[in-house]
């Protein structure tokens, strides 16, 4: 879209649409993104958590494709990272123009610093966070990217899932006692990290809990399923997808 303002109003009826009644401040900073920086809701480019702003991996991506970025550079930082216990520091150089200096972040990551969501894949996490990080550099984004969050926050997006019945010890899936994130806020970000369709994944998690829908799941089976997604995700996207897209379509019936 080439109107910036087009583009804004765009995004305000989305954004509004997505998680509702928006505060006047958060609907004032995302016309300044849609017009500065060029930022698209649909595309993926923002994530609203607690009713602030975050840039994602993607959005940054299209701002260094629509600026003609003339390439990235990474490099594991041999002497910052052991593998044994799972830490990985990289460095990355982002070249807005040939023969530029280059733009350069770092990025760490280390089981304590990641979502359990993405526990094991934490050398993808530091690499992902250390290109985020060039790239805002390099463009001026002042936003924090979602990635390099260390942590999964209570997120205003969800719209697509239910809450799951609430289990018989009286946590209804918001939070536990430990401050953790609801299940529903976790799998809205498992599917938004690995790039998977919603409807499919709702499909998908109705049938991994044997329920006519996702809402009919107690508790614990949602747990389960987004357990064993995170897991899938991570060691096999590529055969989860097929999983996923087995659910693309209603089966026919047998002759």
């Amino acid at each position: 879209m080439n109107n910036r303002s087009d583009l804004s109003r765009l995004n305000v009826n989305l954004a509004r649409r997505m998680w509702g009644t928006l505060p006047k401040a958060t609907i004032s900073n995302l016309q300044t993104l849609s017009e500065v920086c060029a930022l698209s809701v649909a595309n993926g480019d923002l994530q609203l958590l607690d009713y602030r702003w975050y840039v994602t991996h993607s959005g940054l991506l299209h701002i260094a494709l629509r600026n003609r970025c003339q390439g990235i550079i990474t490099a594991v930082q041999p002497k910052l990272s052991d593998a044994v216990v799972g830490r990985w520091v990289f460095k990355a150089t982002v070249f807005k123009f040939r023969r530029s200096p280059g733009f350069v972040g770092y990025g760490d990551a280390d089981p304590s610093n990641v979502s359990s969501l993405v526990r094991g894949a934490e050398m993808r996490v530091a690499e992902t966070r250390a290109v985020n990080r060039a790239l805002r550099k390099a463009y001026g984004i002042g936003l924090c990217s979602v990635e390099e969050l260390g942590c999964a926050p209570r997120s205003n997006s969800s719209p697509s899932f239910e809450q799951p019945k609430s289990s018989t010890n009286g946590n209804n899936g918001h939070h536990n006692g430990n401050g953790q994130p609801r299940l529903r806020d976790r799998l809205c970000l498992l599917i938004r990290q690995h790039h998977l369709d919603a409807g499919l994944v709702k499909a998908y998690a109705a049938d991994f809990c044997g329920t006519a829908t996702l809402r009919d799941a107690s508790r614990e089976l949602v747990e389960d399923f987004v357990n064993n997604l995170a897991e899938r995700a991570t060691k096999d996207r590529d055969g989860l997808i097929c999983q996923l897209n087995s659910y693309s379509k209603p089966q026919e019936t047998a002759q």
